[in-house]
């Protein structure tokens, strides 16, 4: 697995677009791992791998705006494109240690998401 904090965020975008969960599972941290969004915080990287599946029936694609890279963190701005809103544009900053994902903060307006009622 990548120790390069950036080519690990470009995996872990790549496996959400092409929903392959077993792979993006295995680029977060087995210990020591928090999700924080305006819709979830999460401390198990199962549970961030599952919630992101259910999201999955509802995502179209992920744009990647651009990307900033520092040392083991990354932040990505991204359109967020889904079957029940117009696209959600997204920062997300993640926190790379020894190879794997230990953080990941997502923050992004979810109003237009939540007015469907249609999250998984």
């Amino acid at each position: 697995m990548a120790d390069n904090a950036e080519q690990v965020a470009t995996a872990y975008f790549g496996a959400w677009r092409a929903k392959d969960f077993t792979a993006l599972r295995s680029l977060l941290a087995d210990e020591e791992f928090s999700y924080t969004g305006p819709l979830a915080r999460l401390d198990n990287p199962d549970a961030c791998r599952d919630s992101l599946a259910r999201m999955a029936s509802i995502t179209t694609d992920l744009v990647i705006r651009k990307v900033f890279a520092s040392g083991a963190d990354v932040v990505t701005w991204l359109d967020l494109h889904t079957t029940i809103a117009a696209p959600t544009e997204v920062a997300n900053w993640i926190h790379v240690e020894k190879g794997r994902i230990t953080a990941i903060r997502a923050v992004y307006d979810p109003r237009a998401l939540l007015e469907k009622g249609n999250i998984p």
